[in-house]
């Protein structure tokens, strides 16, 4: 007797407990339930007792939350729905507004440090885009070489690839501003320091620090994963020192693994000095940093996917580069201090 009430008292907490738990409802037909921790812009992180999953966004049909639904929206890209999530107090997204005139601007919401879209663009042809894209792709110079990059704020902040800069503190960038009448006038900045870098991924974050700089024209950040394969890319750089070169092509595949890392692939031609430089979708958005090709092939060339770009700007400070260790691409972090207690309380001991 004693057993069958113990087990209807664990049945009835069992039950309970899944009445207060959220309830993540998969686009397999699957269901997930637990209690959710955490939302974040891509990916929900769910307690289920005796692990934590994280959930991607693009794999969610519906959340309930304690039996309620929360209300649902439907993706540009998928057109299936996925949860909308209640607003995070922490967030300081700034949704970003263009003048009403500038029709063809780009549209996204701005995080702390880099924008990505809140929506998706619209498509449209290389011309338009290079146009208004090819103020924020720059050339970057060493005494070693030349590579290319692109502004990512316009504080003057911009990525290219860590072997473009690799050994050496004399940098210069080189931006392509256009004026009133249409023509492209060159600047040359030379007050130019490394902020951190991941020489595993080749990725390394800059900094224009001339005095008087104005502020400077940016990419927006988008989502290789949201691309097929055979979609339509292109990218901007330098190649060969020939700036402001435009090469088309298709994105081959997504998942080329080459020395451990994954890469997407892109008939689009890449060449030595187009390193550092964005891979674009047609809607405008940086889909990769284009770092390498085959030399012995055509129509080859790879890109780090942006989810890594912007892994390593959201995790920048674990990459801070130090000024007093230069040959160190990590900064480590100093620990938590410690609770300073009284000299009372080291008598009481």
């Amino acid at each position: 007797m004693l057993k069958q009430s113990v087990v209807a008292i664990l049945l009835a907490f069992c039950a309970f407990q899944s009445a207060l738990s959220d309830t993540i409802q998969l686009k397999d037909k699957a269901a997930i339930v637990g209690t959710i921790l955490a939302e974040k812009r891509d990916q929900i992180a769910v307690d289920v007792g005796y692990t934590i999953l994280l959930v991607p966004r693009n794999q969610i049909a519906k959340i309930s939350k304690d039996g309620s639904e929360l209300p649902t929206k439907v993706n540009a890209n998928s057109k299936t729905s996925i949860a909308e999530p209640k607003p995070v107090a922490e967030s300081k997204t700034i949704v970003e507004t263009k003048p009403a005139e500038e029709s063809k601007a780009i549209v996204g919401s701005r995080t702390e440090f880099y924008s990505a879209p809140n929506k998706a663009l619209p498509s449209r042809s290389v011309r338009e885009l290079v146009s208004q894209l090819g103020e924020a792709v720059v050339q970057v110079r060493t005494p070693g070489g030349l590579g290319s990059g692109f502004i990512i704020n316009e504080d003057g902040y911009l990525i290219t690839n860590f072997h473009v800069i690799e050994g050496e503190t004399q940098i210069s960038v080189e931006v392509y501003r256009q004026t009133a009448d249409g023509v492209l006038e060159r600047k040359t900045y030379k007050q130019v320091h490394i902020i951190a870098m991941n020489k595993f991924e080749d990725i390394t974050l800059l900094k224009i620090e001339d005095k008087d700089v104005p502020k400077f024209k940016y990419v927006v950040m988008g989502n290789a994963d949201a691309l097929s394969v055979g979609e339509r890319v292109f990218a901007i750089g330098s190649p060969l020192g020939l700036e402001r070169t435009v090469t088309e092509g298709i994105l081959s595949t997504k998942t080329r693994q080459l020395g451990g890392e994954l890469y997407l692939q892109t008939t689009a031609q890449i060449n030595p000095g187009n390193s550092g430089g964005p891979l674009f979708d047609m809607s405008g958005e940086v889909i990769g940093i284009t770092n390498m090709k085959i030399t012995f092939g055509e129509g080859l060339g790879f890109a780090i996917p942006v989810e890594a770009v912007k892994f390593f700007l959201d995790h920048r400070d674990a990459f801070a580069y130090s000024n007093d260790n230069p040959s160190n691409p990590y900064r480590y972090l100093e620990p938590p201090s410690r609770t300073h207690h009284t000299m009372a309380d080291d008598n009481l001991q």
